[in-house]
């Protein structure tokens, strides 16, 4: 029997079949060998076949999102297979996601045709100075980009029903750093999921880790994918010559180049250079294709 894998605590995963049973798995050791690059064979999303309480196969994934697991290491970790979109949830105080984590992320679902909503979350800490930047953000990402945005608030309940006529008949994976409100807004949305929800580090104004698996809650029709808070997003299997394309605004303006194979990085005559200049290609964003760039030409994500 075909199962759906719902839920990851380490070696135990939790698995639902078509007709609804739900039981616990193990990974099989020859399955749990051949994904030897990953820090797990399987991930929250995934179809698999089950014999005699171990996983035995995965099938082919639809899509998925993938980062590598840490600045050190060479594995890599899959957040979520088979998802129809991706909602990821950034602040920009208490704390603040880094434009550069905001763009790698999206350029991973990007390259792995999964569609973004971006959710600005703790609308109601703002002072007006970072309420306009907010709003920067919205015009760049949305206006010029075309991503969904929302602005969001679990105290004051601005966004929520938004986000929920998004969610509707849709297997959806949230994401984003610890300490963003994750939690606290998949709560809002069902009060019955009851996720962990954490404090901010005062010293650091960070969040910490409060939920610490990967688990999928039925709602409306399809799924929602709650997943540990992330906090460096390296990028995986992209190479040099690819990054562009993942860079709608870059690749657009890359065509006006003087060179063919324009790296958009240091030659004469770079007409992307130029709009950067001009500023009609975000700096922040310019930041970022070089950043991942540089991880695409060491095979390494500092």
């Amino acid at each position: 029997m075909i199962y759906r894998v719902i839920k990851t605590t380490g070696s135990v995963f939790s698995v639902v079949g078509e007709n609804g049973e739900t039981l616990e798995a193990r990974v099989r050791g020859r399955l749990r060998l051949s994904g030897s690059r990953s820090t797990s064979p399987v991930a929250i999303g995934d179809m698999v076949k089950v014999e005699d309480g171990a996983i035995t196969d995965v099938l082919d994934r639809k899509n998925y999102i993938i980062r590598k697991s840490s600045n050190l290491s060479k594995q890599s970790q899959v957040l979520a297979a088979n998802i129809d979109q991706a909602v990821l949830v950034v602040t920009l105080a208490m704390p603040e996601t880094p434009a550069e984590f905001i763009d790698r992320y999206l350029v991973t679902a990007y390259a792995y045709r999964v569609p973004v909503i971006m959710v600005f979350n703790k609308i109601d800490l703002y002072d007006e100075e970072t309420q306009r930047l907010v709003d920067a953000y919205i015009a760049l990402y949305e206006w010029n980009l075309k991503y969904k945005c929302i602005k969001s608030s679990v105290v004051t309940g601005i966004g929520v029903q938004e986000l929920k006529g998004l969610l509707e008949g849709k297997v959806t994976l949230f994401s984003g750093n610890s300490g963003v409100g994750k939690s606290s807004l998949i709560n809002a949305i069902d009060s019955g999921f009851r996720t962990k929800v954490g404090a901010i580090s005062d010293a650091h104004l960070t969040g910490m880790h409060t939920t610490t698996y990967s688990e999928m809650f039925p709602y409306g029709g399809g799924y929602i994918i709650d997943t540990p808070g992330i906090k460096g997003f390296g990028t995986i299997d992209i190479a040099p010559e690819e990054v562009s394309h993942f860079f709608p605004e870059i690749f657009a303006e890359g065509h006006n180049c003087r060179f063919a194979d324009c790296t958009h990085t240091k030659e004469p005559g770079c007409s992307v250079i130029k709009a950067v200049e001009r500023h009609t290609i975000s700096q922040s964003r310019y930041n970022s294709y070089l950043s991942i760039m540089d991880d695409a030409s060491q095979s390494k994500y500092r």
